[in-house]
């Protein structure tokens, strides 16, 4: 079956960030995504869970999506102005879809 590269962008932010993250996303013709709650993990300042947590504002999420490499600068570049002042990180990988008109 006939496969086409794409670039997979994983966001994990603080849960307030969410509304302005789809903004960009929206902005940037980004139409498909995925946002999932992040309940735990470890980073710079060591481990942390959710648990406990009364509401969102403590939360962090990962908001994934699938686009085309030629259209991965501009996504980033509009991205990292949400990130660099907040929690978060950034990952790009490498996919192969299967029906690159989606994307």
């Amino acid at each position: 079956m006939k496969t086409y590269k794409a670039k997979r962008v994983a966001i994990t932010i603080e849960a307030p960030m969410e509304r302005r993250l789809r903004a960009i996303l929206e902005a940037a013709d980004v139409t498909g995504y995925s946002i999932l709650p992040v309940t735990g993990g470890s980073g710079r300042s060591g481990s942390w869970s959710a648990e406990g947590q009364v509401g969102l504002a403590g939360g962090m999420v990962q908001v994934t999506c699938v686009i085309r490499p030629e259209r991965l600068d501009g996504l980033l570049e509009s991205v990292f102005n949400v990130v660099e002042r907040h929690i978060g990180i950034v990952t790009v990988m490498d996919c192969d879809v299967l029906r690159a008109e989606r994307f």
